[in-house]
């Protein structure tokens, strides 16, 4: 049975699921790259500007930073342009910018966890929808046999699998980019602090 095939065999309620799944697979696609696209900047911009930090040349630094992306550079500026505050507020500010980064960098997350838990419920919703088609196939024909009630079960049946199948794929790409998001903005936060030990 062919994709197509299974879309129409599974009723009105596979359109949201299609359209669910191109979402999760757009954001896993923005994710990857997102991630790839700061991991690579941060670290690049890291190893430039440590020496020039050590050196004393904070301004070389700065300049290296505030042509970054504002998720990479805007903490890194506020620490610049910290120095002479007490070590208390500095601290305070590039928490505040470290959090903006950190909300940043989940962006689109909530689609994926939004489908992971709704997508069942979409499936049941077409599981139900095909259990009353039977019943009235059952009506309009007035007897029962499978041969009657089939198409109904089948619906409710594909309904059912795919929503469970748009919910796991969901899931699993929240929870992976979840933990792989925790593991670069602790990396990224502990490069911001080295650096600080510094100034």
């Amino acid at each position: 049975m062919g994709m197509l095939n299974l879309i129409k065999e599974g009723g009105f309620v596979m359109y949201p699921l299609l359209i669910c799944s191109l979402a999760i697979w757009a954001v896993v696609f923005e994710k990857y790259y997102s991630i790839f696209k700061f991991t690579k900047e941060y670290k690049s911009l890291y190893g430039l500007a440590h020496p020039l930090i050590k050196e004393g040349k904070i301004d070389e630094a700065k300049g290296l930073y505030s042509q970054a992306d504002d998720l990479v550079g805007r903490p890194y500026l506020t620490l610049f342009d910290g120095v002479k505050a007490t070590k208390e507020l500095r601290e305070e500010q590039v928490t505040r910018r470290l959090v903006e980064t950190q909300l940043g960098l989940k962006r689109f997350m909530w689609v994926l966890g939004t489908i992971g838990s709704s997508a069942p419920f979409v499936g049941l919703f077409g599981t139900v929808v095909g259990i009353i088609r039977s019943f009235e196939s059952i009506a309009d024909a007035g007897k029962s046999g499978f041969s009657v009630v089939a198409a109904g079960l089948s619906e409710a049946l594909i309904a059912t699998a795919a929503g469970i199948l748009v919910a796991i794929v969901a899931v699993v790409f929240y929870n992976y980019f979840q933990t792989r998001l925790s593991k670069i903005n602790l990396e990224y936060k502990n490069t911001l602090e080295d650096l600080a030990d510094y100034l």
